[in-house]
């Protein structure tokens, strides 16, 4: 008995490896670089799946997020004419960057406890604020972040190609932020979640653009003044354009 035990010990890694994967997916590529020109990428999200895709079979639904971290809120007050800034709220943990599609709505293929718990949609993401609390200032971040196309829901579905052949174009604004960003993709059957593919890329500056964010991080004295330099350069500049002309 204890000799067989070992023996499937030993076959269970073989056997494993030989069993197909429900769901096989990958990106387009691992690395975004930053230039000084960047105007804004996008990533391709493929892959296949064991059973065929679409309505009365399996779905797939794809959740990416970029780094986190605080966001603040603030309203405008309108004084005598003049503009100043009212009260503020301040949301801890803020994803950068998200964005949830499928080959359907997900709010379609899973249950509402099943989407709470994974985070998939907007509606799921936890924005814990301090300071002032109406909810006027939550639904005022979710507007900020969609209309800069760092927050995405549904934008567009995942595409089906010969029944088991998926691909998902991610767009990526030019406003997106440095760091890791994780993307899932999940089977789902039956409005449960079968299988999870976990990848990732990086997005990072590179060039000019990294050595203008190393000095404006660590010299904002330099960094102001090389401003300051430049804006009155700049307008020194247009003004004699706008003379000759």
């Amino acid at each position: 008995m204890a000799a067989l035990v070992a023996l499937l010990l030993l076959l269970l890694p073989t056997l494993a490896l030989a069993q197909p994967s429900p769901l096989v997916a990958r990106l387009s590529t691992e690395r975004v670089a930053i230039t000084t020109a960047f105007v804004g990428e996008s990533i391709l999200v493929f892959g296949s799946t064991e059973e065929p895709l679409g309505p009365g079979g399996d779905e797939v639904i794809v959740l990416a997020r970029g780094p986190s971290g605080p966001f603040v809120v603030r309203r405008k007050v309108e004084v005598l004419g003049l503009w100043f800034n009212g009260p503020s709220a301040r949301f801890e943990d803020v994803p950068g960057f998200y964005a949830v599609a499928g080959t359907r709505p997900a709010s379609l293929l899973l249950p509402e406890d099943v989407r709470q718990a994974r985070g998939i949609g907007l509606a799921t993401i936890p924005l814990v604020s301090t300071g002032a609390r109406a909810p006027g200032f939550r639904r005022a971040l979710v507007s900020l972040k969609q209309s800069a196309n760092l927050w995405q829901e549904d934008a567009q579905p995942i595409e089906i190609a010969g029944s088991r052949l998926f691909n998902l174009r991610l767009p990526l604004p030019s406003t997106v932020q440095p760091g890791s960003y994780r993307v899932e993709v999940m089977l789902v059957r039956a409005r449960r979640v079968v299988a999870t593919e976990q990848l990732g890329f990086i997005v990072e500056r590179v060039g000019t653009a990294a050595e203008i964010e190393r000095v404006a991080r660590g010299q904002p004295v330099i960094y102001a003044l090389i401003c300051i330099i430049l804006a009155a350069l700049a307008g020194w500049l247009g003004s004699v354009l706008f003379r000759r002309n």
